[in-house]
Order: C-alpha cells, then structure tokens, then sequence
C-alpha cells in the first residue's frame, strides 16, 4: 500500500508528531509511507530524524516577515497543493486544515477543531472538514464535536505515546534541568490562548511557592499571538513573576525535561488528545488537567481537574506535596502505541476501498 501522510510544518508541534510517529509504525507494518510537509524557516529536514524506512518530501517554504497569518496560511496550501502528486498513492492523508485543502479527494485527521473569524480561514477549515471523503478523530469527544457539527461520522482512532522513552528519561540518572532550574512546573506548548497560559500564570501565582520556577517549552506555530503573549509578561510582571521560557526543545532532551519537572500542567482550552499529557505520564510525572470532556475521556483517573486558576493551584499544590506513584499513568500510557495505531490506520484505509 502506497501512502502519502501530509503535515503542514516541519516544527514540532502536536499533529507533526502525530504524523512523524504514524509514518514509522506504517512502514513498520509493511506499507510504502511518504511524509510531505513544509519546510518552514528554510528547514530541509524535520525538528528530528525520520527513520528511513520512511520516505520525506520537504518543500521549500520561505518566511516572509510581511506577511499576514491568513496570507501565510493560503500561501502554505497552494505551494503544498502545487508540489504534490496524489496520483503516486493509493492513500492520500491529511493530518490538518492546511494539507486538507492543498491536496483535494483525501482522509482527514481532525485533532481538534479551530475557530476562525477571518472568512477565507474559516471557508478553509469548512472544506477541511466537509470535503475529504472519510474522516478520522483521535478522541470520541471531537468526533462527537463533528458529528454535531457537520453531520458526519468520523472513526476514532487514538494517538500512540512513546512511553518507552519517556519511562527511561525518568529512570535515568541525568538530572541536568533540575540542576539548571531547581525544583519546576513544566508547561509544554508555549505561551497561546488555547494552552490556556494566563489561566496557569494565575493558577501559579496563587500556588505561592517561591522556590518553584515556572517553565514553558515549545510553542513554534503558525498564528500571530503577539498581543496575548505581550498580556501575559504584563500580568507576569504585576504578579512578580518570572518564567523561563525554552521554546523548541531538542527531541532528545525533552524527555528529560518532562521527567525532572515536579508537575505538567494541562490547562488547553481545546485539546484533541493530549499528547503532551500523556508523555509526561509515561515519565511518571503527575499531571494536572483542565477540567474538558476530552482530557475526562483520554485520561479518566489518571490526572486530577480543575476549571478555574483557584482550583488549577490547589491541584498543583496536591501534585506536588502528595506521594505519587504514578503507575496508573505510567499503565495508561503502556496502553497506547503507534503500532496499534497504524494497524487501526491500515484496517481503516482498506474499509474505505484501497
């Protein structure tokens, strides 16, 4: 089986990794897997190395400081849609709104669902949705938000977690970050409304612990959040606060990084899965949630919620103070694998008539 995955950036956010993971567990199953993306910044490869069993198709995707974000977004669709060939597989897949429409007839993940208030953007995220001829959702939550929605069933498909590594980071005996950092909250993401990080910048100035820092990784991402993030170092800095601020961690130390950190936060506003949430189970950290009915159904017992930054901070301070062993998380992520995963993926391809 000839597959073409499409992802729309070389960076790493969520639905890339997805992607980079469910290539690997596909060709491990026997199948002729391509990933095509957009080699954003002038990448030429991934924030990582793809196995080569994997075949990478990197399109040139330059920045253009002027640009408007609804602009970059067109513009990332037809430079995807004019390189790719759809006629080279028997399974075109799209991970995202922006691969969706560049390529046409294709099956669609929907991690989760956008919101936009621009016209061309939201016509863009309708098609996504409306057009491909069969659909996939990571949780039963967002497929229920589809249904509801738009009148279509999705089949749902989970991610898988690469708990193995992330069960030896914390095994390890490296202690690097806490060396660095001392003793901290981790907030994997970056600083956006939808991880929800004035809720938690809140949420940490009523835990009122001073010898705990506040760490945020991540947050590489197409969107224009100037105007959020220049909020959020103003109310930093009435509360006296000072977070440490990554970015884009190297794969290979954001294991340890979510290992050493005393508790992962979780506070999105929408989530298709929690992704982030459950590597940080897999390393035995104690996570704290907010309080959705997606992170309620992937997650179940093994994180405790809250709605409000009163209850975020009471939580982290129970997280933090409190024994945890972990195990359920640890178990719960054991559960899930990206070669389950790409076998649901393969039995869904050959019912949809490939």
């Amino acid at each position: 089986m000839r597959i073409g995955l499409l992802t729309y950036s070389s960076k790493p956010r969520g639905g890339v990794v997805h992607t980079l993971h469910l290539a690997e567990a596909l060709a491990r199953a026997g199948a002729d897997v391509t990933v095509w993306s957009l080699g954003r910044g002038g990448d030429s490869a991934f924030f990582r190395a793809v196995d080569p069993s994997v075949t990478v198709a990197m399109v040139p995707f330059e920045a253009r400081d002027d640009e408007s974000v609804g602009d970059r977004i067109l513009r990332s669709i037809a430079t995807l849609g004019e390189a790719f060939s759809p006629d080279d597989y028997d399974i075109v897949h799209a991970q995202d709104c922006i691969s969706a429409n560049a390529v046409g007839r294709c099956i669609r993940t929907i991690h989760h669902l956008d919101t936009f208030t621009t016209p061309a953007l939201a016509a863009c995220h309708e098609r996504a949705v409306v057009e491909p001829y069969a659909r996939i959702c990571v949780s039963a939550a967002v497929a229920e938000e589809v249904r509801l929605g738009w009148g279509v069933e999705p089949t749902v498909i989970p991610n898988g977690v690469e708990s193995a590594r992330f069960e030896a980071a914390a095994a390890s005996a490296n202690t690097e970050w806490q060396r660095k950092f001392g003793s901290y909250v981790l907030a994997v993401g970056g600083i956006e409304p939808r991880k929800g990080s004035l809720d938690l910048l809140e949420a940490f100035a009523l835990l009122n612990r001073p010898e705990l820092r506040l760490v945020f990784a991540g947050g590489e991402t197409l969107f224009d959040y100037r105007d959020y993030r220049r909020r959020f170092d103003s109310r930093a800095e009435e509360l006296g606060i000072d977070p440490v601020v990554l970015g884009t961690v190297d794969n290979d130390e954001l294991p340890f990084l979510v290992a050493q950190a005393s508790v992962l936060p979780f506070f999105s506003t929408k989530e298709g899965f929690g992704l982030a949430a459950m590597e940080a189970l897999a390393a035995g950290t104690p996570v704290v949630a907010r309080d959705l009915p997606v992170l309620r159904e992937v997650f179940g017992n093994a994180v405790t919620y809250a709605s409000e930054p009163e209850g975020m901070a009471h939580e982290l301070a129970q997280a933090i103070d409190v024994v945890h062993d972990g195990e359920d998380g640890r178990a719960l992520a054991r559960s899930l694998t990206w070669d389950e995963a790409a076998r649901s993926h393969l039995d869904f391809y050959r019912s949809v008539g490939c």
